[in-house]
């Protein structure tokens, strides 16, 4: 399992958003780079997203939520979810994301 993972839901339909394409990204050197990726499974999580272990620094998980709604015939207004978040120390980091076609949450989760 990675040290970061990802969990999405769908608030609207009340199920594990599965199929959500994410993507990893870690800032360095003035740019981001990309790190890693997965597709949520059945659960609608992603646990080998990236590397086990990252160093401190700033992140990101773009979720392709265009190509979620277009695969559960939702219309949606955020074709794409941008999380940033920093890691601080080598504990996991568990980014959980409530979606829905018109809004979306996100918090630390464990």
């Amino acid at each position: 399992m990675s040290q970061l993972t990802t969990h999405v839901l769908d608030t609207a339909l009340g199920r594990p958003a599965a199929g959500v394409p994410v993507s990893l990204l870690g800032w360095a050197s003035g740019r981001w780079d990309e790190l890693g990726s997965a597709v949520t499974d059945g659960d609608g999580r992603a646990r080998s997203l990236g590397p086990d272990r990252v160093p401190p620094g700033r992140y990101r998980l773009v979720f392709d939520t265009a190509a979620y709604f277009a695969a559960t015939d939702q219309v949606g207004f955020h074709p794409e979810v941008v999380v940033v978040f920093e890691v601080v120390d080598d504990a996991h980091y568990h980014v959980p994301l409530l979606l829905s076609p018109f809004a979306y949450s996100t918090y630390r989760g464990s």
